[in-house]
């Protein structure tokens, strides 16, 4: 009986971190860049339940028990959020769709193969500078210029160029007065280049990345390196525009509800579970 209110319990617990998930997508459904996570649940092994007391010839299989479930991990979906125009100069949106030779990426972004291989879509990120110094990557493209001309986020990172260093326009330069190409260069209306290029970076396998807050992501250690995109890879930046959070705003609603349910009846299980303990305590312990 114990059993059953251990196994009701992890449930509850399971069904909370689902839930605490889901408002968290909810809460960042207008945030820039925002990448939706799904919490990932998995079961405790099964046991097998046999007749004791019957001595090993008789014994009989009674069946299967599961022994409940845990929220195993969260998993971040690395797809592509919808535009909004701005008419900000110092925004700016990524537009991935990277392509690998011989594979179709579902609309979850992955790839299974013949043998049951699974492949994640690459994705592009801008590459920024936290004030630590780590490398950090993002999809939230709203940037702002200093008064020294350097272009960083709202959190005081600063976004990188492909020489790997800040990016520092010069002093007096308005993004308004500049334009960006296809290859991630600003010029001016004379084309004139302005010596500075986006660094934009290849992540292989998004699900390496660890979510650190604030729209950035980091590699956990030893597991995983960006690069530089390759010219002709499916990678645009457009100035002006923002990337909506991927967040689907009515299957999170959805997900919100069932994972209430789902906490409810195992809260019911719960409470059966108490009230046959109480009468085997205090009724039948008295005869």
């Amino acid at each position: 009986m114990l059993r059953g209110l251990y196994t009701a319990a992890s449930g509850m617990i399971s069904q909370q971190r689902r839930h605490d998930t889901v408002t968290n997508n909810i809460s960042n459904i207008n945030t820039p860049g925002y990448k939706q996570t799904n919490a990932v649940t998995r079961s405790f092994p099964e046991m097998l339940l046999s007749l004791t007391g019957a001595g090993p010839e008789n014994a009989a299989t009674l069946g299967k028990l599961t022994s409940g479930v845990f929220a195993e991990e969260s998993l971040s979906i690395h797809l592509q959020g919808d535009l909004t125009q701005t008419n900000n100069s110092s925004d700016f949106a990524l537009i991935s769709n990277i392509e690998v030779d011989g594979m179709a990426f579902d609309a979850s972004g992955k790839n299974v193969g013949p043998d049951g291989e699974v492949t994640f879509q690459p994705q592009a990120f801008f590459t920024i500078q936290d004030q630590n110094g780590e490398i950090r990557y993002t999809r939230g493209g709203k940037f702002m210029l200093t008064e020294q001309g350097f272009l960083m986020t709202s959190d005081g990172s600063n976004v990188l160029g492909t020489d790997e260093r800040p990016i520092q326009l010069p002093v007096g330069v308005s993004l308004d007065s500049l334009i960006l190409t296809d290859d991630q260069r600003f010029i001016d209306a004379d084309g004139q280049d302005a010596g500075v290029q986006l660094l934009i970076s290849r992540v292989d396998n998004p699900n390496q990345l660890v979510r650190e807050g604030n729209g950035n992501f980091r590699f956990a250690a030893q597991d995983g390196e960006a690069r530089a995109i390759n010219p002709g890879e499916r990678v645009e930046v457009r100035q002006g525009y923002v990337e909506r959070s991927n967040v689907d705003p009515a299957q999170a609603a959805v997900d919100l509800m069932a994972a209430l349910r789902a906490y409810e009846a195992n809260q019911k299980v719960i409470q059966f579970y108490d009230q046959t303990l109480s009468k085997a305590v205090n009724d039948v312990g008295r005869i």
